[in-house]
Order: structure tokens, then C-alpha cells, then sequence
């Protein structure tokens, strides 16, 4: 654990998912320059939180009972993990998902700039009818990130922003509420048609939530064998076409569709809904990969891994969710996955599981698959 002392906590934050030997704190600069800022100017009425990925923000301000609005189911564990390791009370703060509706009204909102801008977005709209045009609005990111695109989203949303100066890389927006125009509306969810003659349904903070990505594409040439499975895994399901296609394939196999974010598993839901598929035969779950699942109960993982966590870039998730598939598949399953050529997945998959088969490949793409023998 590390510290963060701040104007109104001493922490000992965690990022999640543990690991060992981390190296990366569960806070950045901007965390603390949006801290310093209101330890000067205080706290006041009603808080929301937007996007906390440790709880760095909302644990300091846990005095205050903040809402903590996210799409991140393990946001809102590791806000709950940090809050149990620093003795605050869990009940002090709210854990919002993206997919539940926001109520009353805000005096103080709090944001981290996401990265996908389509989200941003959609959060601004929805939170435009729940503030007030004396709400202090303040948002935080490291300067890299704040783009002319983030700060007009801004702008065009909710109203007139400045920025700070920079300090240690960091900045903040300052937002005075307009409530004198009313911006566009939402354009999700989005409905796309796909191979196979299916379609998606489509949420703001979904993988490729306005086109089927190439990588999909070539990963649904080649999904599966002329086998039979009792149960497949869509992992890391976003909108759920991995999962939908396999089980427009094989209608008897019960399919469980898991993802981090609440956007992705209620896209799977609706599409499966959208697509007449059976009603006992899909699972939907939020979790942090395949946390908790039990040993022995898979005949199938499919994975199209992701390789960011927020801003941070490498495959430690896509370990992660090899190690996990190697533990939830029966002996004989199968793990099959979809990445860039260049990520080196084979050397993962024959250290877990003793080695691995080419399914296909062309000059971007490789769809590699795994046994799992004992």
C-alpha cells in the first residue's frame, strides 16, 4: 500500500486488481491538485464523483456521503476494498452504476475525464437535469489527456469551462452551468447489424460501440468447432457478439457473458433480448474477469482481451484473464482468443497451458487456442 495525505485524509490506497510488486500508484496528480483545490475553496451541499478508479477522491471526501457514479464495477470494489483497509465506513459513500438512473439534485460534481469521449458525453447529458446553476462543477485530468475535444464537450454540454495552470503535469476545468440551452440529445444506444444476421445493442461505453471492429470480424470467421459445449464463456463480452454468435450456432449451450463494465453486460442483455435468443440459456455478470467462478465449468472461453486498464497499456489484464479461463475450464475445454500479432499471447498460453494451436492468422491478427489438459 501506498500513502496519500491529503488536505483531508491520510490514506493507504490500493489499485485493483492486486498485484505483486505493483508499481503504480492508485492516485496521479490530478487527484491531488483537485484535492489542494477544494481543501482551499471546501466542500458543500450534495457530491457526485464521476469516474474515481481507486477511490482516492471519494474516500477523502467520504465525510461528505459523495455518490460515486461509474461504469466500472471494480471502480466501485476498489472503493469499497480501500475504504474497509482505512477503517471508513462503506455505508458513507454511494456506488452509482452507469446503468442505474440518477436521482435528486447535486450541489458539488466532481469528474475525472474518462477517455472514451462518447461516454464523457453521455454522462453530461445525464447529469445536466440534477445540478443547479450555483453547483460547482469542477473537472480533473493529467494535461496529456484534456484534448480541445474534452474541454468543448464541455462547453456545449453543461456550459461556459477555463482551465487552470498546470501543476505537475495536471489540470482542472472549471464548468459554470447554463441552464438557459438545451444541447443534443443522446445518440445511445446504438443498434448495428452483424454477421450472421445479428444485431447489437450498443451503450455509450462499450468497444466499438459504432462499427464491428476488424478484430472481431476476423475472430468471428473462425469462433468454433463443429463440437458440442454445455457452457461457453464470452469474456470481456462488451456488446456481446462473441457470445451471440456462438449461441446462434449451438442453441442448446448455456452462454455466460462477463465484463468489468455495467455498459457492456446491460449491451449483452439487451442484445440477447434483441436477438430472440432464449431466456434460460444466458448468464450476465459484472465482474472482475472470472473472479469467484468456480473450477471445472467451462467447455468454452472466447476472449477478444483488452490491453489498457483506464490509461495504463500493457497485457497484465489479458494474463489475468488466461490464468482465470485455465482454471474455470473442465479439463478438454478450450480457451480461443483474438489479438495483435505483435502481443506475444502464444508465449502466455504455453507457459499456462503446455501450448497452444494457430487457428488462423493474417497480417494484423492472430486467433490462437488452448487446451486445457489436467
Amino acid at each position: 500500500m501506498q500513502q496519500f495525505n491529503t488536505p483531508f485524509q491520510s490514506l493507504t490506497l490500493q489499485r485493483l486488481p492486486l498485484r505483486n510488486r505493483e508499481t503504480l500508484r492508485a492516485w496521479d496528480a490530478a487527484d491531488e491538485y483537485l484535492l489542494e483545490h477544494l481543501g482551499e475553496t471546501g466542500v458543500s451541499g450534495r457530491v457526485m464523483i464521476l469516474n474515481d478508479s481507486f477511490g482516492a477522491l471519494t474516500l477523502n471526501l467520504a465525510t461528505y456521503s459523495p455518490v460515486l457514479y461509474s461504469d466500472s464495477w471494480l471502480a466501485h470494489q476498489s472503493a469499497i476494498h480501500n475504504a474497509q483497509h482505512n477503517g471508513i465506513a462503506t455505508d458513507s459513500f454511494q456506488c452509482l452504476a452507469s446503468t442505474e438512473p440518477l436521482q435528486g439534485t447535486f450541489d458539488h460534481v466532481l469528474i475525472r475525464f474518462p477517455k472514451n469521449l462518447s461516454w464523457f458525453e453521455e454522462q453530461l447529458l445525464r447529469l445536466r437535469p440534477h445540478i443547479h446553476e450555483n453547483t460547482q462543477i469542477v473537472a480533473a485530468g493529467m494535461a496529456k489527456y484534456i484534448h480541445t475535444s474534452t474541454l468543448s464537450l464541455l462547453e456545449k454540454t453543461l456550459g461556459p469551462t477555463r482551465t487552470s495552470l498546470a501543476r505537475k503535469k495536471a489540470r482542472l476545468a472549471f464548468v459554470t452551468f447554463d441552464s438557459s440551452f438545451a444541447p443534443a440529445k443522446s445518440s445511445f444506444p446504438k443498434t448495428l447489424s452483424m454477421p450472421g444476421n445479428l444485431i447489437t445493442i450498443n451503450h455509450a461505453n462499450v468497444f466499438s460501440r459504432e462499427k464491428l471492429d476488424i478484430g472481431t470480424r476476423f475472430f468471428l470467421e473462425h469462433l468454433l468447432d463443429d463440437r458440442h459445449y454445455d457452457n461457453i464463456v464470452d469474456l470481456g463480452c462488451g456488446n456481446g457478439i462473441l457470445g451471440l454468435t456462438a449461441a446462434s450456432r449451438h442453441p442448446d449451450s448455456t452462454v455466460t457473458f462477463v465484463d468489468e463494465s455495467y455498459m457492456a453486460v446491460q449491451s449483452a442483455r439487451e442484445s440477447w433480448q434483441a436477438n430472440h435468443l432464449s431466456e434460460d440459456k444466458g448468464r450476465f455478470i459484472t465482474n472482475d474477469c472470472l473472479t469467484d467462478f468456480p473450477a471445472n465449468s467451462a467447455d468454452l472461453v472466447l476472449c477478444n482481451p483488452p490491453f489498457h486498464q483506464g490509461e495504463t497499456i500493457g497485457d497484465h489484464i489479458a494474463r489475468r484473464m488466461f490464468k482465470q479461463a485455465h482454471h474455470v475450464l473442465r479439463p478438454g475445454g478450450e480457451l480461443r482468443i483474438v489479438g495483435n500479432r505483435h502481443l506475444n499471447y502464444h508465449t502466455r498460453l504455453k507457459q499456462l497451458f503446455g501450448g497452444y494451436r494457430l487457428v488462423a492468422s493474417d497480417a494484423k491478427f492472430v486467433i490462437l487456442s488452448s487446451t486445457r489438459h489436467s
